[in-house]
């Protein structure tokens, strides 16, 4: 598996390197928005890592650029963080997003999880079943009918949708959708779920958000649905 990291500072960049070619992957590394969109479009990469703040051009531009071409999966990982560039992000057709600071752990994990998924079919639109998630047009259907979501609640069925089949803990998903701190004492990521499932789950058939006790969420299609 080859990776593309672009990431313009030093530190970072050659820490990520050496942390995931020890991991097994072919890495290569370029510092600036520049050569990262040369680097992407003339080589084949299974994954791209990306900052948004770069000299040349932004990390933004170059996945718009980039989009126009080729379908490379691209983790955003940056120190822009709140909900607006999240969204920006997955918007533009980005596969995942991880803040800095990161674990490395966490985002290893990320990385395997975008690698097994492989290529998408369509970057821009997102499918379980017959519920649909349209990235350019911030647009959810199912079964055809238009499901209205608020910006957090785009960015959460965004997350649950990329991470199909894989449990995810409330602190992960409070981290990456409200980009705060978990706190057992608060219910938001329980409440923002029930309004999610009213709006996707309530009125079709088979549920696809499912709570897994002790654990967290995942949205996945069960045994026995159609």
């Amino acid at each position: 598996m080859r990776i593309l990291i672009v990431e313009d500072e030093p530190k970072t960049g050659a820490y990520l390197r050496k942390g995931l070619t020890e991991a097994g992957y072919v890495v290569d590394w370029v510092e600036d928005g520049i050569s990262g969109q040369h680097q992407a479009e003339t080589e084949d990469y299974d994954l791209l890592i990306l900052d948004v703040m770069l000299p040349g051009q932004d990390g933004w531009t170059l996945l718009r650029n980039l989009r126009r071409s080729k379908p490379t999966p691209v983790l955003f990982l940056t120190a822009r963080d709140d909900v607006g560039d999240r969204v920006k992000g997955l918007e533009l057709g980005a596969d995942d997003y991880l803040a800095k600071p990161f674990d490395f752990v966490e985002l290893t994990a990320r990385v395997k999880s975008i690698l097994r998924r492989g290529q998408p079919r369509d970057s821009n639109t997102l499918r379980v079943l017959d519920l649909e998630l349209d990235l350019t047009r911030r647009k959810a259907t199912r079964q055809g009918d238009t499901i209205l979501l608020t910006a957090k609640e785009f960015a959460l069925l965004w997350l649950l949708m990329r991470r199909e089949g894989e449990i995810l803990p409330r602190a992960s998903i409070a981290s990456q959708v409200w980009d705060m701190n978990f706190n057992s004492d608060t219910n938001v990521v329980d409440s923002a779920i029930r309004r999610l499932r009213s709006k996707v789950d309530d009125a079709y058939e088979p549920k696809l958000i499912h709570t897994v006790r002790g654990m967290g969420y995942v949205l996945e299609v069960r045994d026995g649905a159609a």
